[in-house]
């Protein structure tokens, strides 16, 4: 009789498993979105990464990033501009004409139109 080795496991057949055990999802993607998926592989450091493996990633990617800030209320928003409109009161240039005084406080309180496109925490205008 022969000894029995114990410790040695047969090859299995088939597919190997490379993620486990889950729920399998299908997804359709169409042109655009699956060219960007694959741009964001090809910028990969491992370019050779599969589709299903780049899409599980960014999903990992989705789910740990921090939503936008939170919208301030209304009331908070006008709080704070009022509190901007008394600091500027107190740094006005006197030897201004009223009118400009206020156009100059106006242009100040509302920003920069540069940053108006950038602003997450507000909502767009139809003239932005």
């Amino acid at each position: 009789m022969s000894k029995l080795i114990r410790g040695i496991t047969k090859k299995r057949r088939g597919r190997p498993v490379t993620t486990g055990k889950g729920t399998l999802i299908g997804v359709r993607l169409l042109d655009p979105s699956l060219a960007a998926l694959d741009d964001w592989i090809g910028r990969q450091r491992e370019p050779d990464i599969s589709r299903p493996e780049a899409i599980r990633r960014l999903v990992e990617i989705g789910l740990t990033v921090k939503a936008r800030p939170k919208q301030p209320s209304p009331g908070r928003a006008k709080r704070a501009h009022e509190m901007a409109a008394k600091q500027l009161d107190r740094l006005v240039d006197r030897s201004a004409p009223v009118e400009e005084q206020a156009s100059r406080k106006q242009r100040l309180l509302k920003g920069p139109g540069e940053f108006s496109k950038v602003r997450v925490d507000r909502a767009k205008t139809k003239d932005e």
